[in-house]
């Protein structure tokens, strides 16, 4: 990937697991959630700062593309990356790498920027200016 993409790291924890010993489904949702809250503090705007300033973005739409079987152990790599960011639309891209093994899920989630009341709101121009060098579209 030559554009740079935000990376967060994860080892498969024995909870995350079935007793077929891959990751159940519905447990990628909360990997690309801690991803997506790491990526934020990394750009100095973590969930909690944003709330405090009456923003939030729920997701609206959610894509997971299943690859192969994440297992027990295993550490993986969640990269995210931006793919838009417009008045109060924010989509997000995601990539789970198995290190040494292939992709494991393609994902993408689009959020809504609303106040804590649920109304729309603009993108914050902070936020909106630290994605926008940062776009590039999903994989």
């Amino acid at each position: 990937m030559a554009e740079p993409v935000f990376r967060h790291v994860h080892r498969v924890t024995y909870a995350d697991c079935t007793m077929g010993d891959h990751v159940y489904y519905g447990n990628y949702l909360r990997l690309l959630e801690a991803a997506r809250g790491e990526f934020f503090r990394h750009l100095g705007l973590p969930f909690l700062a944003l709330q405090n300033q009456d923003t939030l973005f729920p997701v609206v739409e959610c894509r997971l593309r299943f690859k192969t079987a994440a297992r027990y152990d295993e550490l993986l790599v969640i990269e995210v990356w931006p793919t838009l960011a417009a008045r109060v639309r924010l989509n997000l891209a995601y990539r789970i790498l198995n290190p040494g093994g292939p992709v494991v899920l393609e994902a993408e989630t689009h959020h809504a920027c609303t106040t804590i009341g649920e109304k729309p709101k603009r993108l914050p121009e902070e936020l909106r200016a630290k994605m926008l060098p940062l776009l590039r579209a999903a994989d």
